[in-house]
């Protein structure tokens, strides 16, 4: 037992001397140093590869839209581009919300996202995601009623597609008179041939309303306007 005790002490005692004296501390403690040092230069590397893959991100999506804003200002100005540029590279409209050449959207995601945009109001993205779908599938299961009023409603309310509201308002009229939107589809409607100075249309719409609906909602909406061109008119 006193063997194995002096023998313990030895060795730490040895250990130690090495660790003091024969710069054995030294190297643990520059090995400790030395991964310190490589750690923080490792993550500032990553951390700058982060900010350059950010900033290269932002420069990508800023030359896109510059490539874009020189394709409008050439349209403009009747510059022609190479036709190489022409054949590879969609041309995108200006005020063209849809764009749908360069992101070919089915008719459910162009339905959906006319939908959400009427309902935060953003009326002129609604009425051409709305358009876009009605035009290009005309005869799709989901084309309904409710469809058509959407439509109507959010060209009504941009102010620079009426032509689009009396088309999809009419259309709903005309092929759905027992819908729920139907009151609000011939408001609409007579309201969109007034705002286009279709007087002689305006007065029909409203007359066929004032002998069903006289006692509605609507026509109290309608009234006013009806009276004033009728005034008009016969005068």
């Amino acid at each position: 037992m006193k063997i194995l005790l002096v023998f313990a002490l030895l060795s730490a005692g040895y250990g130690y001397s090495l660790w003091k004296w024969g710069g054995l501390g030294q190297s643990v403690v520059s090995k400790i140093e030395t991964q310190y040092h490589w750690e923080k230069k490792f993550n500032q590397s990553e951390f700058e590869k982060n900010q350059l893959t950010a900033q290269v991100a932002q420069l990508e999506f800023e030359v896109s839209q510059l490539k874009s804003q020189n394709k409008i200002f050439t349209a403009k100005k009747g510059i022609q581009t190479p036709s190489r540029m022409i054949a590879s590279i969609p041309q995108v409209k200006a005020e063209d919300l849809v764009q749908y050449d360069v992101y070919q959207w089915s008719p459910e995601k162009l339905l959906a996202i006319g939908e959400k945009e009427l309902y935060f109001k953003n009326y002129k993205k609604s009425a051409q995601f709305y358009n876009e779908f009605l035009e290009r599938f005309p005869s799709h299961e989901l084309v309904d009623d409710k469809v058509l009023f959407g439509a109507g409603v959010a060209a009504f309310e941009t102010k620079d597609y009426y032509p689009w509201a009396e088309k999809h308002l009419s259309a709903l009229v005309k092929t759905y008179p027992k819908s729920q939107f139907y009151r609000g589809a011939k408001l609409w409607l007579a309201l969109t041939q007034y705002n286009m100075g279709e007087q002689q249309k305006f007065l029909k719409t409203v007359e066929e309303f004032r002998l069903k609906y006289r006692n509605t909602e609507e026509w109290k909406i309608l009234s006013k306007y009806y009276e004033d061109i009728n005034y008009k008119v016969k005068n």
